[in-house]
């Protein structure tokens, strides 16, 4: 008997889908990419009665008609040999709309479950199912579940356990388009037969006679299929001819004409009517003139709980990291290897040290987030913002990447896959760098706690991002009415019903961001903050401009502690990262940075947590046990509140990492774009952040020092 299995998850967006994946594979998970294309895959594993199963979750698609980057990877998916059983979960609380893709899964032959999810929210409609016509009508077992609870799920892992031990039996599906399609079909499929095609020998001839019918993107760039191009077009001409309506519409009025009888025979609903429970919370959440605000007060809450549920743990990590160097610095002498006793505890410690401090912020904002996504609400703020973007010459559809850039851009310009309009997703590529990244998040972490009072810190965090968004869309605005002028596109959006999200799925999706954000760590920011450590170290400093030793003979502790400044301010100025920042001072010096904050800013093309990562380097140079200070204490110290919200404003609006740039080259195919996106972000942080740092400073807002 088999031990091992190969699972493909199937299901439209919104589907509970993701609740099941991870209910089934728990922590064992893999998330990536699939090679040529911006779609995230993801797989895991676990075990059912001995049998190791590999399940792979497929992207949310609403049929396998190739009209989208997620449809192509699901079809070449399926269409691979290896696929053991397809799981199609169904949303049944909507189940003639949800079934459409199981028609076409169907065609496959590819023994298939269907898993009735949600089927508590289905039953609080009234719905009832005769399961044992449904599996009839399809040709494959059905299970009802509640993907969110551990409960729900139980009755699919026995179904799966019986399912995958009479594989050999699995039943064909009753699918019939009517007399005229079928004799089509039948014609086509002749001709593919005919061809011998190896590497689509497990793939029954008729679904891809089908599928080129319908003139299918996929179908019709396999060269293989290129011989029976003729009798497809002979075949499109007749039924256009017969019926006055393309072979592709006609198909899918078909599908949905035998839907609709097969719900009309199997599903059956009470008398009762009444309004749900998410209607009735929409009234109020989506709401003409209250779902604004609404959306406004939540955005706030998610920071608001970010901060103060952050920031306890914050404390608990640097205090670690404190730790952790003066164990080393008391262990390892200064006499043996110093160089790289500085490195680990002045370069990598007070460097990476000092950006794993924010890890906590990137939790609770990233577990806020999910609970928004997973509750449904993510869907209605599209929905309240979609009137909003429209204003500014976007479509609601922008939206939901834009959210994503709240996370990291990177993905969130992938998503942009998604809009249809290709000069929409052209606008949403361009201000998406716009989005206060997660990889900000440190740098805002750091700061808005030392200069800001408590009970302003949420709301500084707040404008912050509001900053962002605001200058998203006017920029958003100016494209359309120059660059890429032309009339909006219509969205339809879905509005699924209200869920409790669940504690585990929370979880994994914190712990997913988490993982990331550690792997950076780890890796590209330990490399440049061991990169920047030698830049902020060498060349060293051999004479001084005056005889600081004999300055400090016999002067009070206020006097010594001066002239210690003042030496390392020699030390550091003299290093590679001191001459490149004096060099460029005098550029940033009217918006109110000095040398180590220029220095600081570009460091942080790489990753935007390096800004935090040299500040931590800079300001640990030299720093003896008795001056164990903070990094906010000390940059408390050296600037002001005004200074201190110019460095946010320019990291928020300035030139975004070179992943993300390389990225926006990839999807336009174009590096003249993302230099220019470079170049524009650039200048408009540097302007903007001039007028508030002048303004402020001719106003005397912010400029004491606290």
């Amino acid at each position: 008997m088999r031990k091992s299995f190969r699972i493909a998850l199937a299901g439209n967006p919104n589907c509970g889908k993701t609740c099941i994946f991870n209910s089934l594979t728990g922590a064992r998970q893999h998330v990536g990419n699939y090679p040529g294309v911006t779609v995230e895959s993801k797989s895991g594993w676990f075990t059912l009665n001995d049998m190791e199963i590999e399940l792979v979750d497929l992207p949310g698609v609403y049929s396998l008609s190739s009209s989208s980057p997620e449809e192509a990877v699901v079809f070449r998916e399926l269409t691979a040999p290896g696929i053991d059983l397809i799981i199609n979960v169904i949303d049944s609380s909507i189940p003639q709309r949800s079934l459409y893709l199981t028609t076409q899964l169907a065609e496959l032959h590819i023994p298939m479950m269907l898993a009735f999810n949600m089927s508590d929210d289905a039953k609080k409609k009234g719905l009832k199912f005769d399961i044992a016509k449904l599996e009839k009508y399809f040709g494959s077992p059905i299970v009802q579940t509640i993907g969110n609870t551990v409960s729900g799920v139980k009755l699919l892992k026995d179904k799966i356990v019986t399912t995958l031990g009479a594989l050999d039996d699995h039943g064909v599906p009753m699918l019939s388009y009517g007399s005229d399609f079928d004799d089509a079909i039948n014609a086509v499929s002749e001709k593919i037969d005919a061809l011998k095609i190896a590497r689509y020998s497990h793939i029954p001839a008729r679904f891809f006679a089908i599928k080129l019918l319908e003139k299918d993107t996929c179908v019709m760039q396999i060269d293989e299929f290129r011989p029976v191009w003729e009798e497809v077009d002979a075949q499109i001409l007749h039924l256009r001819d017969k019926h006055a309506i393309e072979a592709d519409t006609f198909m899918a009025d078909r599908r949905y004409a035998m839907l609709a009888g097969a719900c009309r025979d199997t599903i059956s609903s009470t008398q009762e009517k009444r309004r749900e429970i998410s209607d009735k919370i929409d009234m109020v959440m989506t709401n003409k003139f209250l779902g604004f605000p609404l959306f406004l007060a939540i955005m706030y809450l998610t920071f608001w709980f970010t901060f103060n549920c952050a920031d306890p743990l914050m404390g608990y990590i640097e205090e670690f990291f404190g730790w952790l160097g003066g164990v080393i610095g008391d262990l390892w002498s200064e006499e043996t290897l110093p160089y790289l006793r500085s490195l680990i505890i002045d370069g990598i410690i007070a460097g990476v040290g000092g950006v794993i401090v924010f890890l906590p912020n990137i939790l609770f904002l990233f577990f806020a987030i999910a609970i928004l996504e997973e509750s449904g609400y993510m869907s209605r703020a599209a929905f309240v913002m979609d009137g909003v973007m429209r204003r500014f010459g976007l479509q609601g559809k922008s939206f939901v990447p834009l959210v994503l850039g709240f996370g990291c851009t990177v993905p969130a310009i992938m998503a942009t896959r998604t809009i249809e309009s290709e000069r929409d997703r052209k606008i949403t590529i361009m201000v998406l760098p716009l989005m206060s990244c997660g990889a900000r998040l440190p740098i805002y972490a750091l700061i808005i706690p030392a200069f800001f009072a408590a009970k302003y810190q949420a709301f500084t965090m707040w404008v912050i991002y509001l900053i962002g968004v605001l200058v998203a869309l006017l920029g958003a605005r100016l494209m359309k009415s120059t660059l890429f002028r032309g009339e909006g596109e219509v969205y339809l959006m879905e509005l699924p019903p209200y869920r409790m999200p669940t504690l585990k799925s929370l979880l994994l999706h914190m712990w997913d961001r988490g993982r990331m954000y550690l792997q950076k760590a780890g890796t590209i920011i330990l490399l440049t903050s061991i990169i920047l450590y030698v830049c902020n170290t060498y060349p060293e400093k051999k004479e001084f401009s005056k005889d600081y030793e004999s300055a400090k003979a016999g002067q009070t502790e206020e006097v010594v502690t001066a002239l210690d400044n003042e030496q390392m301010a020699e030390t550091l100025e003299y290093t590679i990262s001191g001459k490149v920042g004096k060099f460029l001072e005098p550029v940033f010096k009217p918006l109110g940075f000095d040398w180590k904050i220029t220095t600081a800013t570009i460091g942080a093309l790489a990753a935007k947590e390096v800004f935090v990562a040299q500040m931590g380097i800079l300001y640990s140079e030299g720093e003896t046990d008795e001056e164990s200070e903070t990094l906010r204490e000390k940059l408390v110290k050296n600037y002001t509140p005004l200074q201190a919200f110019c460095i946010m404003l320019f990291c928020l609006l300035s030139i975004p990492c070179l992943a993300t740039l390389a990225i926006i080259k990839r999807e336009l195919n174009s590096w003249k774009m993302a230099l220019a996106e470079a170049g524009g972000l650039f200048i408009l942080a540097y302007v903007a952040t001039f007028i508030v740092f002048q303004l402020g400073t001719l106003l005397k807002i912010g400029t004491e020092m606290l």
